[in-house]
């Protein structure tokens, strides 16, 4: 799980909300928060120990620069920290086949990764929804923030379809970024009522299959996830992917143990 990079008072920290620890563990593994910044060998060390990756959500926006374009609203928080290694990152675990499982930024992150963009504020695109979340109030409790918003619509035969066996159910929303242009290789998993990208996954890489679970969601199925069946099946998935993974590419561990 990388962390996000937050200025409280006069100094920096390391920051990851508790809601994604807790659904990590929710998911039968254990959280391991690494720092919002790691160089290149950081990374390969992080990954041969990881059996999965969680891309969390954050305030903060990947930075226009990666799809090439100028910051539209300066007043919104950016992490380049952030961005100048889980991008790479993102990359790395998908080549190497570690499951992977991102909300939000992390949704928008993968795709920006992969060669795609984003819409920097969705809203005012034509023909789409204010997917910022109701109401627009810095006070509103988070019961009011999270909750369910509209319904999505899953596509037939991927990822999300296998998980959720519904055609459709309803989520929140709390973003007003999303995607624009999908990465090459991405598949939608489904969309919003208005054909906004609300999850995908990735079948390939410049051209080679990505081997192993991964799945990448707009919402935030953390939220009260062990109340929720939809964020149940989703994390309950990616953990059984993790042990499968672990259990390829190091010694199983004994039944006993893993209960």
């Amino acid at each position: 799980m990388p962390s996000c990079n937050r200025q409280v008072g006069d100094h920096p920290f390391h920051i990851a909300g508790k809601k994604y620890i807790d659904a990590v563990r929710l998911a039968g593994c254990q959280p391991l928060v690494v720092p919002g910044a790691a160089d290149a060998r950081e990374m390969q060390t992080l990954l041969d120990l990881a059996d999965g990756v969680f891309l969390t959500g954050s305030p903060s926006n990947v930075h226009p620069s990666h799809f090439e374009e100028a910051v539209h609203d300066p007043s919104l928080p950016l992490d380049p920290e952030r961005d100048a290694w889980t991008l790479p990152f993102i990359r790395a675990a998908l080549e190497r086949g570690i499951p992977l499982f991102a909300i939000c930024r992390g949704f928008q992150e993968t795709n920006v990764a992969l060669g795609g963009s984003l819409h920097q504020a969705v809203q005012e695109v034509e023909g789409k929804n204010d997917h910022r979340g109701a109401p627009q109030d810095p006070k509103a409790p988070p019961e009011v923030v999270y909750a369910p918003a509209h319904p999505v619509h899953v596509q037939s035969g991927g990822v999300l379809a296998a998980i959720v066996d519904q055609a459709e159910f309803q989520v929140n929303s709390v973003h007003g970024q999303g995607v624009n242009q999908l990465a090459p290789g991405l598949r939608v998993e489904a969309r919003a009522p208005d054909g906004l990208v609300e999850a995908f996954s990735a079948e390939a890489i410049a051209g080679r299959p990505v081997q192993g679970f991964n799945l990448c969601v707009q919402w935030h199925p953390e939220w009260l996830a062990a109340h929720n069946p939809i964020s149940q099946k989703l994390f309950r998935a990616f953990g059984d992917a993790c042990v499968l993974y672990r259990d390829r590419h190091r010694a199983p561990q004994p039944a006993a143990l893993r209960a």
